[in-house]
């Protein structure tokens, strides 16, 4: 660590009561809300803001409040749910897991990392984050708020690099704290400071708690020397168009035709590459006829 890193237990106890404080009531945080519920609020998160999660989150659990229910249903009424979130690919593995809690487990959302680890579409951060939020397991959470919390104030870094190293993990697991309760509440709170106060751009360091502690504050806040990292293009990318398609095709009560797609996407290499992406993907069926629908 860092020479001018705090003590952790001081780190610790700052930042969790000033979660105690500070949290956002958000509706997957509230005392009773199952561990399917929080599973989909995880996986709806990922690389998406949370006002735009939450009133999808709220509808998606109106209609399916159960794996069962999810289960239940064709797999192309997840991708329709899923409306604008981004990233469709999330609704089809949301539906894949529901359907393996369903087979393996009785329809009840696994406690421990390993078996959330095996669902599909399930990967290692939602795993323990799941283990964590839902079951109060003391599991290493980390997300980047968490890395840019944890590198700020141990290492004295301005940013992570753009992926995580064994380092970084390592350092992730070295800062938990001991007591089961206190590394429950530590994961959420290093999140959400990393949310509201730490952020990437414009990080508020009156307003933090452990501003006085943080390594890269007392060394003068030196600026981001690492890899560079690129900001990702929209209009007029494929992940533009393979939007604009997959949003007829949510629009539509019936199969569409290929003439339907074109009035949207006129460009025409680019629009058949990105409806076979889109089929590749499972996100989309062909039928005869030149006619497509989301997968039943």
């Amino acid at each position: 660590m860092h020479p001018l890193a705090p003590s952790l237990p001081v780190l610790h106890d700052r930042v969790n009561r000033w979660y105690a404080a500070n949290a956002r009531a958000l509706p997957w945080r509230l005392p009773g809300t199952s561990a399917w519920a929080v599973m989909v609020s995880e996986v709806m998160s990922h690389q998406t803001p949370v006002a735009r999660v939450e009133p999808v989150w709220r509808e998606w659990l109106a209609r399916w409040p159960t794996p069962a229910d999810l289960a239940a249903e064709a797999p192309g009424e997840a991708v329709r749910a899923w409306g604008r979130l981004g990233y469709p690919r999330r609704a089809l593995r949301l539906h894949q897991a529901a359907r393996a809690v369903v087979d393996r487990h009785g329809g009840e959302v696994p406690s421990t990392e390993e078996a959330l680890r095996a669902l599909p579409g399930i990967g290692a951060y939602t795993a323990a984050a799941v283990a964590c939020f839902a079951f109060r397991r003391p599991t290493v959470v980390v997300d980047t708020n968490v890395r840019r919390v944890l590198v700020r104030t141990l290492l004295g870094e301005a940013q992570a690099a753009p992926a995580m190293s064994r380092a970084e993990r390592d350092l992730a697991v070295a800062a938990l704290p001991e007591d089961r309760d206190d590394a429950v509440v530590w994961n959420v709170a290093a999140m959400e400071l990393g949310a509201l106060v730490c952020t990437a751009r414009s990080p508020r360091c009156d307003e933090c708690p452990v501003a006085d502690l943080c390594a890269w504050k007392r060394a003068g806040r030196p600026a981001y020397s690492g890899p560079a990292r690129r900001a990702q293009a929209w209009d007029g990318t494929d992940r533009q168009a393979r939007g604009a398609l997959l949003g007829v095709l949510r629009a539509a009560t019936a199969p569409v035709s290929g003439a339907d797609l074109r009035e949207v996407w006129p460009a025409d290499p680019q629009r058949m590459r990105c409806l076979d992406s889109l089929v590749a993907d499972g996100l989309v069926e062909p039928l005869a006829g030149d006619r497509y629908r989301l997968p039943a």
